[in-house]
């Protein structure tokens, strides 16, 4: 399968009413043989993940930024521990985008974003990011539309550099229904152990849901480019979620063509040093 073709969205106008949040497209089998293919998956993920992380001193060095937007409850925290969960964390940068502080009002939108662009090497996350900046800000009318109009064109200034810079981004909407988001956010006021992750606030913002709606419509056709392409993730079944990202990040790393780097030192001398080193040898 290729979830990098399948989840892709066309260029043009987007009509998020035409994506099935219950859909599996590229995945056949439920849940039991979804939760078995994530698992299965997690070896080739983490070899590919480790190859990009061990080239980061390399002249060249590539990187991966994973861009997780969605209503709440659609699973951003679901897939950063089952799916990015699943490869080594030292070579990992997530930043959870927040509401902007007073310094990070006093600056461009971009400016806090660009502190958390991951390094050479790196698998970074975004959970949250420069989008919300064009959909709660659209929403809740925080900016003048004059200025909402310009973020569009600067946010694809600053991704295309990105990509220039030997950036691949990957874009994922968590494409949730207002039913299953109804039911999450019941399973968390129903559960005592959850309800640390309830918020009255997410309540409020579901009364939005359409203006919402509409306001990630608008951002995907017009940030959806060649180099930085959206990508719709159904979002009702959790298992499809967390295995078609994982998929989508497997394909991204294979395609960098990634191998270990070689040896900046004499392999052949260091295999003699060792052999012929004593300690902790018996009568040494």
């Amino acid at each position: 399968m290729s979830l990098l073709e399948d989840l892709r969205v066309p260029r043009g106008r987007v009509e998020l009413s035409s994506y099935s949040t219950r859909a599996t497209p590229g995945v056949h089998g439920g849940k039991k043989r979804g939760h078995r293919a994530l698992f299965d998956l997690g070896a080739e993920l983490m070899e590919l993940q480790t190859k990009l992380y061990a080239q980061r001193e390399a002249v060249g060095a590539r990187r991966l930024l994973l861009v997780l937007q969605g209503m709440d409850t659609s699973g951003k925290g679901g897939v950063l521990k089952h799916t990015v969960g699943l490869v080594d964390p030292v070579g990992v940068r997530i930043t959870s985008f927040k509401a902007p502080t007073e310094e990070e009002r006093a600056h461009d939108f971009l400016w806090r974003i660009e502190k958390a662009v991951p390094g050479p090497g790196y698998l970074g996350v975004f959970d949250r990011s420069h989008y919300e900046d064009v959909l709660i800000g659209r929403v809740r009318s925080l900016a003048p539309m004059t200025e909402i109009e310009r973020r569009y064109d600067a946010i694809n200034g600053f991704e295309r550099r990105l990509v220039e810079e030997g950036t691949t981004i990957v874009k994922c909407f968590l494409h949730i229904s207002p039913a299953e988001q109804k039911e999450r956010l019941l399973a968390r006021l129903d559960d005592p152990t959850k309800h640390w992750k309830y918020n009255p606030g997410d309540v409020d913002e579901r009364q939005l849901w359409t203006d919402y709606a509409r306001a990630y419509e608008i951002a995907l056709e017009r940030t959806n480019t060649d180099i930085a392409p959206w990508y719709v993730v159904p979002s009702d079944r959790k298992w499809y979620r967390n295995l078609a990202i994982g998929e989508l990040l497997r394909e991204s790393l294979k395609d960098l063509h990634l191998g270990w780097p070689p040896a900046d030192f004499d392999v052949a001398a260091e295999r003699r040093r060792l052999m012929d080193d004593t300690i902790g040898e018996a009568g040494a």
